[in-house]
């Protein structure tokens, strides 16, 4: 039997009467764009995520691009940000003229390192060029960057804070959400995110109401209090009316499929223990686990064992951004980020969803441990 890498089939076999009547409402009433299910959702995930100020939008990226957008972030402007992720993170910052600087990780959580984001900062400013404005730090592979410390270099140095919790949104530290700590969180609602659509759309969470009304307006075209005066230049970025009615559903259950997902991850890492380096997360922190990311010095060797074996794998990040053809011009803070290099060599992700059995858990680290015992175990 093949085994799915992120079974959306089976979560929305659990769902699949909750969203069929939930279509049927939007069908049934017609509003297709903008409709009462929009602002439903943007309520009912403020509350999840303890924001008084939800904006959703088309897509995860553009949930990252609008406050900067908002904020006025352009020609001469830095923002620091990690190159193990996504594009998406870093691509919208030439949109605006600005430039991003690439940062390293940390070697344990793959996600931004405090002490390199700063040096970052301080050689920019050092070298006179550019203006510190932002930091875009990204929630990789489901659990939360240090939000406590990177927040406070951002105070100190006067810049602007954006969680970008695409992969980890619902993840939370001591208790609290990355909103606790950030200007504003954005996130995805791509289909195989932990709260994912069943096609693209994003949002951004704040406390901030100045900001969230210039971002409400850039959504629709820089749209004023009358239709035909739009009071600033913006683009067409709005969730549609059906995702937002599955969205509501998805949702009713995403607390409750954290802590399954939560389950597996603490399964996988005992059963793995020894074979390959399992994950660490952030003392204090809850992962959504979009991912289950592990570590092996025989990365290609264990995806091709385990494809023979039925088990889909994923090597995410194999080069990263500032060494992408489109990004290798811009700043790299340090010398070379010498951790994302490594890290790009090594990590592997397993299949992980809330749906995830034990009998189907057991057959992938099985395939694991068969290949790093020995017995499948290739060289060269």
């Amino acid at each position: 039997m093949t085994i799915a890498f992120i079974d959306l089939k089976a979560q929305q076999a659990r769902l699949r009467d909750r969203i069929d009547a939930a279509l049927k409402r939007v069908l049934d009433h017609g509003a297709y764009v903008m409709g009462p299910e929009v602002a439903e959702f943007e309520r009912q995930l403020g509350a999840f995520g303890g924001a008084s100020h939800v904006l959703s939008c088309a897509s995860g990226t553009d949930a990252v691009a609008l406050p900067l957008m908002a904020w006025g972030i352009g020609r001469g402007d830095a923002v620091f940000c990690p190159s193990f992720t996504f594009a998406a993170t870093a691509e919208v910052v030439p949109w605006f003229d600005a430039v991003p600087v690439f940062v390293d990780i940390l070697p344990d959580t793959y996600n931004i390192d405090p002490e390199a984001l700063e040096r970052a900062i301080l050689e920019v400013k050092a070298k006179g060029q550019l203006k510190p404005a932002a930091i875009i730090a990204v929630d990789l592979f489901g659990q939360p960057a240090d939000y406590p410390k990177i927040a406070d270099i951002a105070r100190r140095h006067g810049l602007k804070l954006i969680a970008d919790s695409a992969q980890g949104f619902g993840s939370t530290l001591d208790g609290k959400h990355p909103l606790h700590w950030a200007d504003c969180t954005a996130t995805s609602f791509f289909p195989a995110k932990p709260l994912g659509a069943y096609g693209d759309g994003g949002a951004v969470l704040t406390n901030d109401a100045e900001l969230y009304a210039v971002m409400h307006s850039l959504r629709v075209h820089g749209q004023g209090t009358d239709k035909y005066d739009n009071v600033r230049i913006g683009l067409n970025s709005r969730l549609d009316t059906m995702q937002a009615a599955i969205l509501i559903e998805k949702l009713a259950v995403f607390p409750e499929e954290i802590v399954w997902r939560n389950r597996i991850a603490d399964r996988y890492a005992r059963l793995l223990q020894g074979a390959v380096e399992t994950p660490t997360v952030i003392a204090g922190g809850i992962s959504t686990w979009a991912q289950y990311t592990v570590e092996t010095e025989d990365r290609d060797a264990l995806m091709a064992a385990l494809k023979e074996q039925g088990v889909p794998t994923a090597a995410y990040y194999p080069k990263p951004l500032h060494v992408q053809t489109a990004y290798r011009d811009f700043p790299v803070a340090g010398n070379g980020l010498p951790v994302s290099m490594d890290k790009a060599g090594k990590v592997v992700s397993l299949p992980m969803h809330a749906d995830l059995d034990e009998a189907t858990q057991d057959r992938i680290v099985e395939a694991v441990r068969a290949f790093t015992d020995g017995g499948m175990r290739r060289t060269g």
